[in-house]
Parts: C-alpha cells; structure tokens; sequence
C-alpha cells in the first residue's frame, strides 16, 4: 500500500510539473496561477500545495525540471570533436523541443527569483562547455577567427533570446527554431568565420 501511494505521489509530481510547463509556455511565468496549472493537471487545487509549499517554489522547480531536460538534450546533441556550427545546431534542437518556454525564460528570466535564474544559468553552462571545446578546435583548424570564448557565446546567446523575444515578428504564429534556425546558424558562421581552414588557405 505505501508503495502504491508513494508511486501515485510521483505521478501526481510528474503531472503538475508537466502542466506547469504548459500554462508557464502559454501564459509566462509571472502571469500565470496555480489554479490554472491545476486545472491543466485534472487535479484539485489544493492538491499543487501539497506537493509545493508555494508558488515560487513551484515555478523554480519546474525551471530546474526543464531546463536538466534542455542540457542533457544539448549534451546528447553536441557529440565529442563537433565543431562550432554543430555545437550551434544541437543548442537550437535542445530548446526547440520546448521553445515556447525557452522563449518565456528569455523574456521573463531577470525578472524570475535567484533559484529559477541559476536553473538558467544550468542550461547556458551546457551550450559553454560545447562551444568552448569546439571554438577552440575551430581556431586552430583555421575555420573561425579568433574570438574570445566569451564574446562568442554572449553574442550567440543575445542573438537567440533576441529572437525569441520577438516570436511574433520573425516567425508569426510558429516556431521560430523551426522557421530562422539554419538562417541565424549560417549567418552567425559567416560573421565568425576565417573564410576557410587551414589546408583551404595554404
């Protein structure tokens, strides 16, 4: 019997925290109401209480939740010894599988508690760590310039929240992944890149 109550209580977990993700994409993060990701859930109200004591505690967890499914997704993506355009591609399938999101933690992210805004910070250490490895191989290959790691990654990071911020006018009513993601790697490569590698330029 306990052990039936315990594994009900995790699926309760899994279903409010998926329903967060849900109304948080739908309606933000700071708009949003417990009653509304309850309802989203099938569950009683007050059933969100006993699993979190609050509000905020609710939004941090489902950030945390989230954003451990974009980096590990980043990490399945970025395969050892890709270069930077490939880092780049993984980056934009990772948050692509929970873009609209994504798009609210660009928008609403400074405004979010220190506990969600770390969780953020978890998913740009992913991207770093990739993009650091590959920038370096792709210096000394010849392919892009050399750019310092952290302007590097603070560009690419502004160019996509920047996007994404702005959904509507770049991709009305659909993905802008989907719609501008090739467009804004292959534009990106051209404004870093060296013009060739090595082998292209002896």
């Amino acid at each position: 019997m306990g052990k039936l109550r315990s594994v009900k209580k995790v699926r309760t977990r899994e279903s409010l925290i998926t329903a967060a993700i849900r109304v948080f994409s739908r309606d933000g993060f700071l708009a949003a109401r417990t009653s509304e990701i309850a309802e989203e859930a099938g569950l009683a109200h007050g059933t969100v209480f006993l699993h979190f004591p609050t509000q905020e505690t609710l939004t941090a967890t489902v950030i945390e939740e989230c954003g451990l499914r974009i980096a590990a997704r980043i990490h399945e993506l970025a395969e050892r010894g890709a270069g930077v355009r490939e880092v780049l591609d993984a980056h934009l399938r990772g948050i692509g599988e929970f873009e609209a999101f994504y798009a609210r933690l660009a928008i609403e992210g400074p405004l979010l508690p220190a506990r969600a805004r770390n969780s953020i910070l978890g998913i740009h250490s992913a991207l770093s760590f990739h993009m650091g490895e590959a920038s370096e191989r792709d210096q000394k290959a010849g392919i892009i310039r050399p750019i310092p790691m952290y302007f590097l990654f603070n560009t690419w990071i502004g160019l996509v929240h920047y996007y994404l911020a702005n959904r509507e006018l770049f991709s009305p009513g659909g993905s802008v992944i989907g719609r501008r993601g090739a467009e804004l790697i292959e534009n990106f490569m051209n404004m870093i890149g060296s013009g060739g590698s090595k082998e292209e330029a002896e």
